[in-house]
């Protein structure tokens, strides 16, 4: 075979010479990274715990969000409201998120750090892979919003961040203000799995004003940065589902999944 003795092009230099001027570090470990290694390290890129969930549209992700989804239908129905649920929702994470794995850190790297570049990184990986399965009919991207005085201390929105790069793999829109917090919820970290239901119950709304420029959407992917319990999930699918009813599927994405 023959053998490829041509000299590291002016990029290849630019690189190299980056790298030693301000070195990069992998997410989870903290090894220096070498010039052709992304956010991880051979090592834990060879580990990083995928959940392969959006392999099978029925996976215990999907199965937590649904099982909170006719919760909710069933309080419905006992205070006299219509039911908003009825179809099995999708629900899909890259990797698997607990507090023992250091895997946490790649959501924390971009949630705290403004490691922008991650979660744009991750994101588009997991869009590929909703684009070579169930995620390939989505028509429309929603990103699970901040309240106002949060986003402007942190400057920007994760799940917007996530949510850009997945909408730009699907090459479909996303809508980072159709869904708004009405009010200031505690951080979901600070409670516990009863208490986080309460926290965000009825914390979303839709813009009402950009609800219709939708209004031929048939799949939403809503995104977030971490799914823990899904309660937070839940209650901006019910926000949702208030303007888009049934068929229209409404499925629930993040980079990372709390193992249960």
């Amino acid at each position: 075979m023959e053998q490829d003795f041509s000299l590291p092009s002016l990029r290849d230099f630019g690189k190299g010479l980056a790298d030693l001027l301000l070195p990069r570090y992998c997410l989870v470990c903290g090894r220096r990274l070498a010039t052709f290694e992304h956010h991880l390290c051979l090592c834990c890129w060879g580990d990083l715990p995928y959940t392969r969930n959006w392999d099978c549209p029925h996976n215990p992700m999907a199965d937590r969000y649904n099982t909170l989804l006719v919760r909710n239908e069933m309080l419905q129905e006992r205070a006299g409201a219509s039911p908003v649920h009825s179809q099995y929702q999708f629900a899909a994470a890259l990797f698997f998120y607990q507090e023992h794995n250091l895997y946490r850190r790649i959501t924390q790297a971009l949630k705290y750090k403004g490691d922008l570049a991650a979660g744009r990184y991750f994101g588009r990986m997991l869009g590929q892979r909703l684009k070579e399965s169930w995620g390939a009919d989505a028509d429309l991207v929603v990103p699970v919003p901040l309240h106002w005085t949060r986003r402007l201390s942190r400057g920007y929105n994760q799940a917007a961040v996530i949510a850009g790069a997945i909408a730009e793999v699907l090459g479909i829109s996303m809508a980072p203000d159709l869904l708004y917090r009405a009010r200031r919820t505690r951080t979901q970290t600070q409670v516990n799995t009863e208490e986080k239901m309460k926290n965000v119950e009825g914390a979303f709304k839709v813009n009402g004003r950009l609800a219709g420029k939708y209004r031929k959407t048939e799949h939403i992917i809503l995104v977030d940065d971490v799914f823990t319990t899904g309660a937070t999930m839940c209650s901006a699918y019910i926000a949702l589902r208030a303007c888009f009813p049934e068929p229209v599927r409404i499925s629930a994405v993040t980079l990372g999944c709390v193992h249960q």
